[in-house]
């Protein structure tokens, strides 16, 4: 009996882990505010008014390879293109918190 207890809960274990979403490390709820004060201008919703195509929906943030938290780090804290650099005006706890509340959007469908 032990031994069928310790594979179901080995099992259970492993489908946990295995299927269970990441967790995130910023606070979206700061990053709320952060992203309000700094990206809202040109994302607003979710949107892109400089290149419509790349939007912060989910869609396009996996279709760019985008859908991951040091994806999007990077990108706020380097900029690309038409987007300028926040490494030097936010902190990395702030690039954090915005990542997280990208993704989290995102995932609500902004």
């Amino acid at each position: 009996m032990k031994k069928i207890l310790s594979v179901v809960v080995l099992l259970i274990t492993i489908f946990s882990l295995t299927f269970a979403n990441p967790a995130l490390a910023g606070d979206a709820g700061k990053g709320a505010a952060i992203f309000s004060a700094n990206c809202a201008s040109c994302h607003m919703g979710g949107k892109n008014v400089v290149n419509p195509v790349k939007t912060l929906q989910k869609a396009d943030l996996e279709k760019y390879s985008m859908y991951d938290i040091e994806s999007i780090k990077n990108q706020v804290t380097n900029g690309k293109g038409a987007m300028p650099a926040f490494g030097t005006r936010l902190k990395p706890e702030q690039i954090e918190d915005v990542a997280t509340y990208v993704l989290s959007q995102a995932d609500k469908g902004w």
